[in-house]
């Protein structure tokens, strides 16, 4: 018998279509016979029972709005009669949550290159990072030069980041890039660097090498344009030098504890928070039991499940730090006049999500039950195991790979939308040991910086999925 319909949570007051049902049709819903007054699409929500105007909608166990106007059991559920609870600043309570997930640890390990630092990455590539703007042609050259002597031989990419910052930034946009620049150059995804700079920018070449602290000085070369004659010849030089090393480097086995994931993307419809969100929110919760780690970031989309996170930390310590973290987010909304609890897009509303909360508690799927170990500052690296909760800014329909990417996480991407085949949208894990890096998918950019979103389209493009 075709399954119609999922009730998510058994508090739940409106359950899910996993088809198209037209109206008159009956549905035996916890032993109640349920006839649907108008069309609901797939995703969509249907009414459980009569609603009283303001009372409460539950969807995964939670509250994800209340209703605008009373409605009759059978009606559609959607944005135009659910209204967000959301509006502003919340004072939290701590009211810590046991966790006890139960799951062995099995030994297992993946491929992938041991850096000199001792860092991982799944990937060997040869990466041309400007300091600042003004040298984005010659570094674009530089990669295509390249890439034509060596045919990419031995690396998995050779790959300029151009940009158009670092010339005449100030105060903490100044900061900011340095610190992407930082963690791009330090990625454990690049078996070798060459870092080239003007030499009049305000992110001065010398300085900035200063900022970066410990390197491979063997793997990491510097050209500042301007004190060197023919930039082309030079560059090439320093880069036929990396080139010769990177192309040795092989991939080893590693404990699954040193694997670390990105979580990114929230409920793009109303399918992804029952499908691709909690399966990646069991690999995230295996992974961890292993020893690994995982970072959900976006924060705006954890508004309306943030005490759910809150509630798992740790510690107190944990729980203020995730406080902090969530206030400041809405602070920054209030604080330019825009309101905390519309984010769904106008094609998140068509696949059904409905409310700010109805988004979040889908996006949370992602990480699982485990607790949080970890509070992630902006541009800042990775230092704790577990679960952490990364200070990005997020994106509404993820299209886009967060500053996780410079940080030297794997990022997967799962969900009805992928441009993958269905059989390649997830791996199982048995299988960690191909040589598979990112899964993309989404559709458009939303607060992120241009600096980011320059940088990471360059890796976007330049990266195929195994």
């Amino acid at each position: 018998m075709e399954t119609k319909y999922l009730k998510i949570n058994p508090a739940d007051n409106v359950a899910v279509a996993i088809v198209a049902l037209p109206a008159g049709e009956k549905l035996i819903v916890d032993g109640k016979e349920i006839v649907l007054n108008e069309d609901v699409p797939a995703g969509h929500k249907f009414a459980l029972q009569d609603f009283a105007e303001g009372e409460n909608v539950i969807k995964y166990g939670y509250p994800i709005g209340h209703a605008r106007t009373a409605k009759k059991q059978g009606d559609w559920m959607n944005e135009n009669n659910i209204k967000t609870n959301l509006a502003g600043l919340l004072e939290y309570t701590y009211n810590p949550t046991e966790v006890n997930l139960d799951i062995p640890h099995k030994n297992l390990t993946f491929k992938c290159y041991r850096r000199k630092n001792g860092d991982v990455g799944v990937r060997n590539e040869i990466w041309i990072i400007p300091t600042v703007g003004c040298v984005n042609g010659i570094i674009n050259q530089l990669a295509e030069g390249l890439r034509r002597e060596t045919e990419g031989k031995g690396v998995d990419a050779i790959m300029a980041f151009p940009h158009n910052y670092g010339c005449s930034q100030l105060g903490d946009d100044h900061e900011n890039t340095k610190k992407i620049l930082r963690d791009m150059v330090l990625h454990p995804n690049a078996g070798a660097v060459l870092v080239v700079g003007l030499g009049c920018e305000n992110n001065q070449p010398d300085v900035f090498r200063e900022f970066l602290g410990e390197y491979d000085s063997d793997r990491v070369k510097f050209m500042v344009t301007q004190k060197v004659g023919d930039e082309y010849e030079e560059g090439m030089k320093l880069l036929r030098e990396l080139y010769e090393k990177a192309s040795k480097d092989e991939r080893v086995d590693v404990p699954l504890s040193e694997l670390r994931v990105g979580l990114k993307c929230g409920g793009s419809d109303g399918f992804s928070g029952i499908t691709a969100n909690p399966l990646l929110g069991m690999f995230s919760d295996f992974l961890i039991a292993q020893g690994g780690t995982s970072v959900l970031t976006e924060v705006p989309e954890m508004f309306g499940a943030e005490t759910i996170l809150m509630n798992r930390c740790r510690n107190k310590e944990l729980f203020e730090e995730t406080v902090k973290l969530i206030n400041d987010f809405k602070e920054y909304f209030l604080s330019h006049g825009e309101p905390v609890g519309e984010n769904p897009s106008p094609g998140n509303k068509a696949g059904g999500i409905s409310t700010l909360e109805d988004k979040a508690l889908g996006c949370t799927q992602k990480c699982g039950k485990s607790y949080v170990d970890g509070v992630l500052p902006y541009g800042e690296r990775l230092q704790a195991k577990g679960l952490t909760i990364d200070s990005f800014l997020g994106d509404a329909d993820g299209e886009l790979a967060s500053d996780l990417l410079q940080k030297g996480f794997v990022s997967f991407y799962a969900g009805k939308e992928s441009s993958l085949a269905e059989n390649e949208c997830f791996r199982p894990l048995s299988d960690l040991q191909l040589q598979w890096e990112f899964f993309i998918y989404g559709k458009r950019s939303h607060r992120i910086t241009s600096l980011q979103r320059e940088l990471i389209q360059q890796i976007l493009s330049a990266v195929s999925p195994h």
